[in-house]
């Protein structure tokens, strides 16, 4: 018997509201924690592949989340989109699963997704999270990786992209290691359709460009997480991709200096978005530190 999916819909710290998918494992065999996945600056639920369905399968309950101003989460009034914001809807959606199943959550952070999740552990209660997965992120991060990002995200998103096939071809000049897809399907999830027909990104343009972005408070944030990291209480994985444009070896050591209890995976092949370049690998690497904790 498959898992079922539906959808959820979880209250954000401002009341915003955060569409997810829930992933629930065949009857009788759900066992350990439940699992929340958030994606990274600029994807949205879908960009877990078939991770979540995989974690399902091996009997966690898992939740893929669109973080606030993607997909078809809310866009917030406030434009509020640093990485505290972030921080304090990761808190409501922990708690909101914890009260649900009566387990804290293991959290899987990809990027952005996985700096709220490092603050997180730190900024709530503890027993809030049973562990972390830190999906090529670590608080040192190579300002040159991030700035190159940032532009391609930042470089069409008011103009947008005439047809998805013109977004492929944008993909492709970025990202020029990464197979091409034979369809445009995953990549229209990515994507919003305008009243002018043109296709642009499915997250609100004050992510990049409003009065409170990612980039808001970077210094201070930067070393709230390396205090996150050594004060750290629940079991902890780093996975990265060895070709990362944002994590480099360096990174990965002061990292294990800060934590030297992690788990550390380096995926052969795969850049900054490993479970989209390395999908099996990453899902290897994930049950392997989920079967850890039981």
């Amino acid at each position: 018997m498959s898992h079922i999916s539906k959808i959820m819909i979880f209250t954000g710290s401002e009341g915003n509201k955060l569409v997810a998918d829930c992933h629930i494992p065949p009857d009788g065999t759900e066992h350990g924690a439940p699992v929340m996945l958030l994606h990274g600056g600029g994807q949205t639920r879908y960009a877990w592949g078939g991770a979540a369905y995989k974690i399902a399968e091996s009997g966690h309950r898992a939740y893929t989340i669109d973080q606030r101003g993607h997909g078809d989460s809310g866009w917030v009034e406030s434009r509020a989109y640093a990485f505290v914001d972030y921080t304090h809807d990761a808190l409501a959606i922990a708690r909101q699963i914890r009260d649900i199943t009566g387990k804290a959550p293991v959290v899987v952070g990809a990027s952005l997704g996985g700096i709220c999740g490092l603050a997180a552990t730190r900024m709530g209660e503890r027993g809030l999270f049973s562990g972390l997965v830190l999906v090529d992120v670590t608080p040192h991060m190579d300002p040159d990786g991030v700035q190159r990002i940032q532009g391609f995200m930042a470089e069409r998103m008011h103009e947008g992209f005439a047809t998805l096939g013109e977004a492929a071809d944008a993909i492709a000049a970025y990202l020029p290691n990464r197979k091409r897809p034979k369809s445009y399907d995953g990549l229209a999830k990515n994507l919003r359709q305008g009243d002018d027909g043109r296709y642009r990104w499915h997250w609100d343009p004050a992510f990049i460009d409003g009065p409170r972005t990612v980039n808001t408070d970077e210094e201070n944030v930067q070393q709230y997480l390396i205090e996150a990291a050594a004060e750290i209480d629940v079991p902890v994985m780093l996975v990265r991709g060895q070709q990362s444009e944002l994590v480099t070896e360096e990174a990965v050591a002061k990292f294990l200096a800060l934590v030297p209890t992690a788990r550390f995976v380096d995926v052969s092949g795969a850049g900054h978005m490993v479970a989209g370049d390395k999908n099996d690998a990453f899902n290897e690497a994930v049950f392997g530190f989920l079967e850890s904790l039981r």
